[in-house]
C-alpha cells in the first residue's frame, strides 16, 4: 500500500507535525545516500525520538505494508539508506544521547543516532575508549555503524563494530520491542541475535538502544608517516610487520595517487622520491610501545623505506589522520565520479593484489586510486571516471567485475565494512553460494516475513 493522505494523518498523530514531512525539498535530501547514483525519493521522512514512537510507527506500518527504511546520517557508500520502493525513510538522529558511561564496568549505553566522533569524545574524558573509528567518524551514527558493522583503521588491533556491542534495544518490523545480549563481559545464553543483527543493513529490526563495550584508554600512543619509492615495497613491509609480535593499532597505506591528493595536508615534507605511504600507529605503555616503535622503524627500513617520520605532538599526529580521512571527498579533483569498493583479502595478499590494481589501471585507461586498512587486508579501490563519458562508465563498471575477480580468488570477499546495501547485490551470488543465500532468506523471513523493512537491499 502507498502512503496516501490518509495514512500521513495517521502517521502525524502518533509523532506529531514536527517530526515528520512531505515536502519535496526536505524528501530529496533523504532521496541518496554517498553511493554514486543511486537516488529515490520516499513519500516520506519521519524523525522519531524515542522507542516508543519507533514502535508505533512500525505497527501502522506493518498494517499498511508500508516499506520503512532506517537511516542515521547517510554517509554508507552502497545505497544502502536508500529507498528503493518509495515509503517511509526513518531517520534516527534525534534519537541522539549517550544515556550511560559506566566507568566501573567499561559500558556505555547510547542511542543510534549518537555521532561516533561524539562518542568517543565522551568516553576518553573519562579515561576510556572506543576503539571503532570508521573515516566519517565525524559524521556518521552508531546506529548506521551497527547496521552496517563498520570498522576503520583500528580494526587491526581492536577489531570492528560487533567486537564491541554487548546487546541491542530494537524495533520488529510488526512493531515489538526486543531485547538482546547482555551488560556483561560474557553471555552465551540462547542464540546470538545481537551479532545477527548487528551488520544486518537494517533489514531485520530497527536498533533503537545499544550496550557497548569499553576499554582503558590507551596510556600512550606512537605514530608514524613511512615513505616508499614503490607501491609493491610498502605492501610487502606490511606483511612483514604483521608477521612480527608487535601488532600495531592501525597500518593505513596511500598510493601515489592518494598522495597526490593529500601531500599539502601532512604537514611534513616527504621525499620528492616517495610514491606510497605507510601510516603506522602503536598504542599501549609507554615505555613498551617505545620499543616496539624502535622494531617497526628498523625493520622498516630494512624493507627499503625511504625515510620515517615520527609525529612530535598529538597535533602533527592529528594532521596525519586528518590528510587519510580526507582522501574520499577530494578525489572528486580527478574525476567527476568513482566506484569506491572495500575489498579485502587475507594480509600475506596485500602484494598481490596491488599488482592486480596496477594492471587493471593499466588495462581500463582509468585512474585508479587505492588506500586503506593494510593492516587487516582491507583496501579501499576507487576507480575514477567521467560519468558523461559511456564508454569510461562501462569501463569503469568492467574494471569492478574484473576487481571483485581477482579479490575472490585471492581467498578475499568483495565487502569489508560497507556492506552490499543496493550496489553489491548483483555480486552477492559471486561469493555466497545458493544454499548459504537460502538461509540468510530464511532469517529475513523470520524477521520480516511481510518484507517491509528496507526493502531491495542485499539479496531481497
Amino acid at each position: 500500500m502507498s502512503l496516501d493522505d490518509a495514512v500521513y494523518r495517521l502517521l502525524k498523530k502518533r509523532v506529531g507535525d514536527a517530526q515528520i514531512t512531505r515536502n519535496p525539498e526536505d524528501r530529496v535530501c533523504y532521496s541518496y545516500d554517498a553511493a554514486p547514483g543511486q537516488s529515490f525519493m520516499p513519500d516520506a521522512v519521519v524523525f522519531p525520538e524515542s522507542e516508543a514512537q519507533v514502535a508505533d510507527i512500525m505497527r501502522l506500518a506493518w498494517e499498511k505494508r508500508i516499506p520503512v527504511i532506517p537511516r542515521g546520517s547517510g554517509s554508507g557508500m552502497t545505497g544502502g539508506a536508500v529507498p528503493v520502493q518509495g515509503g517511509l525513510v526513518m531517520a534516527m538522529t534525534r534519537m541522539n544521547r549517550i544515556l550511560d558511561i559506566d566507568t566501573d564496568n567499561f559500558i556505555a549505553s547510547v542511542e543510534p543516532g549518537v555521532i561516533v566522533a561524539d562518542l568517543h569524545t565522551a568516553v576518553e574524558n573519562k579515561g576510556l575508549f572506543y576503539p571503532p573509528d570508521p573515516a566519517s567518524s565525524a559524521v556518521c551514527t552508531i546506529g548506521g555503524n551497527v547496521g552496517e558493522c563498520a570498522g576503520g583503521p583500528r580494526a587491526v588491533k581492536y577489531g570492528v563494530t560487533r567486537d564491541y556491542v554487548l546487546g541491542l534495544g530494537a524495533v520488529m518490523p510488526n512493531g515489538d520491542i526486543i531485547h538482546t545480549g547482555v551488560c556483561t563481559a560474557k553471555g552465551v545464553a540462547g542464540y546470538d541475535l545481537t551479532r545477527l543483527i548487528v551488520g544486518s543493513e537494517g533489514t531485520l529490526a530497527i536498533v533503537t538502544r545499544i550496550t557497548l563495550r569499553l576499554l582503558p584508554k590507551p596510556a600512550y600512543v606512537a605514530t608514524m608517516a613511512v615513505c616508499f619509492d614503490d607501491m609493491g615495497k610498502a605492501a610487502r613491509t606490511v606483511s612483514g610487520i604483521m608477521r612480527r609480535a608487535v601488532i600495531p593499532r592501525c597500518v593505513e597505506y596511500l598510493d601515489e595517487a592518494s598522495l597526490a591528493l593529500v601531500r599539502n595536508q601532512l604537514q611534513s615534507d616527504l621525499p620528492e622520491q616517495t610514491r606510497a605511504l605507510l601510516i603506522l600507529e602503536l598504542d599501549g605503555d609507554e615505555t613498551l610501545v617505545k620499543s616496539q616503535t624502535e622494531q617497526i622503524r628498523a625493520f622498516c627500513l630494512q624493507s627499503g623505506a625511504l625515510d620515517i617520520r615520527m609525529a612530535s605532538d598529538p597535533v602533527q599526529a592529528a594532521a596525519i589522520w586528518q590528510a587519510r580521512k580526507a582522501l574520499s571527498p577530494t578525489l572528486y579533483q580527478i574525476a567527476s565520479q568513482k566506484l569506491n569498493e572495500d575489498i579485502v583479502v587475507p594480509i600475506s595478499k596485500i602484494p598481490d593484489m596491488v599488482s592486480h590494481i596496477q594492471t587493471l589501471q593499466q588495462e581500463s585507461g582509468l585512474t585508479i586510486v587505492s588506500f586503506g586498512h593494510a593492516g587487516d587486508g582491507n583496501i579501499h579501490c576507487n576507480i575514477m571516471y567521467d560519468k558523461t563519458d559511456a564508454a569510461q562508465v562501462k569501463q569503469a563498471h568492467n574494471a569492478v567485475d574484473k576487481l571483485f575477480a581477482a579479490t575472490l580468488a585471492l581467498g578475499g570477499t568483495i565487502t569489508g565494512e560497507h556492506g552490499v546495501g543496493l550496489t553489491k547485490k548483483g555480486y552477492l551470488s559471486w561469493e555466497i553460494g545458493e544454499k548459504e543465500q537460502a538461509i540468510m532468506k530464511q532469517i529475513k523471513a523470520v524477521f520480516d516475513p511481510r518484507q517491509i523493512l528496507n526493502p531491495g537491499k542485499i539479496f531481497s
